[in-house]
């Protein structure tokens, strides 16, 4: 009898992971044909010359890589985004974990609105809202306008065009990705649990210290991940509020593809962004689970 059972929970498992294999397989295919053969070929681009009339030249070489690494303005350029990223994500944890918190805990009927609040500025493009900020932030905007009005200030500062006004608007278009990834993490966690933690004397630090931070690590990986590299592979956002003069690794690949007409340096440039990004994340991901795992 114990035999025959152990069987059928063979059976049954097997056609568990047959049922799984067969609804992840589209998926599996359309982001390898979507996906990884346009990486691979951008790939075999960057591995190309370029030709004296900035023609494409068919070529084995490193060259491009080796060009962006040997140029102080270029690796200053990803030093620069990997700052400006870092920044953006610890500004929309600390901003965003007590919101989600909030809206996970909410008993209200006005939580279903203030989600939706959260949500409403992804109905609006990056560039829309690029330039409401520009609208605020110019020389003639609302707040040097309000700033010289309350005579706090005798002429307009410079917020535009600088790396404070990137950083914001960066942080205005990730803040609701990480908002959404926490309270659904949050709102996972039994509230008992807190109570628990407060009926044997843990004061409200504590509790998120020992408990609640712990248990919603795995939400807060996710939307710091989510965050990082959003704010890594921004273009509009650094375009339009940081200009000319303050470049991002997004803007450099446009202008080497775009103005430039070079395919092998800006496939160069998009290959050592994409693996800075997943090395940076995967190494973070790493150290924080092996320092709560203990």
């Amino acid at each position: 009898m114990t035999a025959a059972i152990s069987t059928l929970e063979r059976r049954e498992a097997r056609a568990q992971r047959i049922t799984a294999a067969s609804l992840v397989t589209p998926a599996t295919l359309v982001v390898a044909l979507g996906l990884l053969i346009p990486i691979a070929i951008l790939f075999r681009y960057s591995l190309n010359d370029i030709g004296p009339y900035k023609q494409m030249v068919d070529a084995v070489t490193i060259k491009s890589y080796l060009r962006f690494f040997a140029d102080e303005y270029y690796t200053s350029v990803l030093v620069r985004t990997f700052r400006v990223a870092v920044v953006c994500t610890v500004v929309c944890l600390l901003l965003g974990f007590p919101l989600a918190y909030v809206l996970a805990r909410l008993q209200s009927t006005w939580k279903n609105w203030l989600i939706m609040l959260v949500v409403l500025p992804l109905f609006v493009g990056n560039a829309v809202r690029a330039a409401g900020w520009m609208a605020l932030f110019g020389s003639k905007g609302v707040v040097n306008a309000t700033l010289l009005g309350f005579g706090v200030i005798s002429t307009p500062i410079e917020i535009m065009y600088t790396e404070g006004a990137v950083i914001i608007g960066i942080i205005a278009v990730n803040l609701p990705f990480m908002v959404l990834t926490l309270q659904s993490v949050i709102e996972g966690i039994d509230r008992a649990v807190e109570e628990a933690a407060f009926s044997l004397g843990a004061n409200p630090a504590a509790m998120f210290r020992r408990v609640l931070w712990p248990l919603a690590l795995p939400g807060t990986l996710a939307g710091t991940i989510l965050t990082f590299i959003l704010a890594m592979n921004a273009y509009a956002t650094p375009v339009l509020l940081g200009g000319p003069r303050f470049v991002m690794m997004g803007p450099l690949v446009y202008n080497q593809f775009v103005q430039q007409n070079n395919w092998p340096f800006g496939a160069a440039i998009s290959f050592v962004l994409m693996t800075a990004t997943i090395v940076l994340t995967a190494t973070a991901n790493i150290l924080v689970q092996r320092r709560y795992r203990r």
